[in-house]
């Protein structure tokens, strides 16, 4: 069944909504397909690499952190000096 018009004036050219790109071939995984696939690693790679992005944020942040915690430990730092010339 086809699905009903999505707009109602006709100014849009109309569509099949079921159209699918297919050549014929099979795309899915066999487990003989491994030793064929360049694609057997691709979860190991992309934990490495996430690990990566991660250090490098993690090290932004941590200057950014610093950067914003500085000012304060300042201040606590002045403020007992003050204190402790009294």
């Amino acid at each position: 069944m086809k699905p009903q018009d999505q707009f109602e004036d006709h100014r849009f050219p109309r569509t099949d909504c079921f159209f699918q790109a297919y050549d014929g071939q099979w795309h899915g995984f066999w487990p003989d397909d491994e030793k064929n696939s360049r694609r057997h690693n691709l979860g190991r790679e992309y934990l490495i690499e996430a690990a990566r992005e991660r250090a490098k944020e993690m090290a932004a942040l941590g200057i950014i952190m610093f950067a914003s915690i500085w000012p304060a430990v300042a201040m606590v730092v002045e403020v007992v000096r003050y204190y402790e010339k009294r």
